[in-house]
């Protein structure tokens, strides 16, 4: 399946590009997707996944949707989903 991952902030900057096309197997989860990213970017492990869920303070969206309001890690991705992962935001 065809995925496109936005990356956002520091995450830009690990992966290098803002928007990253890229080619899965099918039946890929969210969880298992973000395993698949730590593995690719060094800089991003732990940065995603604690204790086998999504880390506290990050945002995944699928198509736009947080899916923490779905079914977390276990949400099931489609061909031609987009992804945006957004590190945790500090500021004031």
């Amino acid at each position: 399946m065809d995925l496109t991952l936005r990356f956002f902030a520091t995450f830009r900057e690990i992966a290098g590009q803002k928007v990253v096309e890229k080619t899965y197997d099918d039946d890929l989860t969210i969880g298992g997707l973000l395993t698949a990213l730590e593995a690719e970017y060094p800089e991003m492990q732990e940065e995603l996944l604690i204790d086998g869920d999504i880390k506290p303070q990050i945002n995944v969206l699928k198509n736009g949707r947080e899916v923490l309001h779905m079914q977390g890690i276990d949400t099931q991705l489609e061909d031609g989903d987009t992804i945006s992962l957004f590190p945790p935001v500090a500021g004031g």
